[in-house]
């Protein structure tokens, strides 16, 4: 019977689901969450390791000869490193897909947040401003419709395609900057360089991983050639913004708002430019976590683990 351990399951499994799909395929030992420092050791004596957070670099990996599987609870790998791994024959792959509607959901409660102010005009109803008011229908600050408007997309994966959906559903007008247009090709959506997802987006929702190439793309640079009415979502990795030049634009007004579930550092102990901004709102990483999509990321990570058992690995990473 191989062992399998999981080193931070808290966040996918909080105890409101089962593990029992992996525990069918080994022993099963399961850490809410693990420091840097004892990564190795509660590795140790694992087959299988599954993660999330928990990093594995070249030194690690050099530390666990039993080591043969490496499956990340995220689409993410990049705290395996993958090269490593390789030259001492431990499979890496990843789970994908799994969160593709709770993250496109959470990029339009974000816009509708924004737009609609739900929260501010609850708050002023709650403290009884609308019982005090001459009218009978007010709005605290102007609010404006989806339809008519245009979505730009950073990154058309699976993630942003179910926001092009979405926002086609509103009756709003997709642009996109994507590596494979000529792969993911749709009705509806048009795909345009980046400085033209820029100056043409009303709302700009990011969805590429990150990578060194594009890592800090949004910047005091970028952000001035958007719209001043433009709003900026982020469900995608905190370091595609330059957090100080994102602060400055809000603070100035080369754009409206921003939306934002992910931030460089996270959690945020060092505190963060843009958290308390007035036009600026921040989630804690939480649109991949619907209570389906972390069951479906339970399943398709027991997928990967089955399929290596049998010898026909699946959503392989760096290959």
């Amino acid at each position: 019977m191989k062992n399998i351990v999981i080193l931070d399951g808290y966040t996918a499994n909080p105890g409101d689901l089962s593990w029992a799909p992996l525990e069918a395929l080994g022993h099963l030992t399961v850490f809410d969450r693990t420091p840097p420092n004892l990564v190795a050791e509660r590795a140790a004596n694992a087959d299988i390791v599954l993660t999330n957070k928990a990093a594995f670099d070249a030194a690690t990996l050099a530390q666990l000869p039993k080591l043969r599987l490496v499956s990340v609870l995220a689409t993410g790998y990049n705290v395996v490193d993958v090269a490593a791994a390789r030259e001492l024959g431990v499979t890496v792959c990843n789970v994908r897909g799994y969160a593709a509607n709770a993250v496109a959901q959470h990029v339009f409660a974000l816009i509708l947040a924004i737009t609609n102010r739900i929260a501010e005009h609850n708050q002023h109803t709650a403290e009884g401003g609308w019982a005090a008011s001459l009218d009978w229908s007010y709005t605290l600050t102007p609010i404006w419709e989806l339809a008519g408007k245009t979505m730009g997309i950073y990154g058309f994966g699976q993630i942003g395609q179910r926001v092009a959906d979405i926002a086609q559903a509103f009756g709003m007008r997709v642009v996109a900057t994507h590596k494979h247009p000529e792969r993911d090709r749709r009705a509806g959506v048009d795909f345009v360089s980046f400085d033209e997802l820029l100056s043409q987006s009303d709302i700009l929702s990011l969805h590429a991983p990150l990578s060194p190439e594009n890592q800090g793309i949004v910047n005091l640079n970028s952000l001035a050639q958007m719209k001043p009415s433009a709003l900026l979502i982020n469900t995608g990795r905190g370091g595609l913004i330059v957090e100080a030049d994102l602060k400055t634009a809000l603070e100035t007004g080369l754009i409206a708002g921003a939306g934002l579930d992910v931030l460089t550092e996270e959690p945020p102990r060092k505190g963060s430019p843009l958290i308390g901004l007035s036009n600026c709102l921040v989630t804690p990483h939480n649109a991949w976590a619907t209570r389906e999509a972390r069951q479906r990321m339970i399943e398709e990570s027991a997928e990967n683990v089955r399929a290596f058992l049998a010898g026909w690995p699946r959503n392989l990473v760096g290959s």
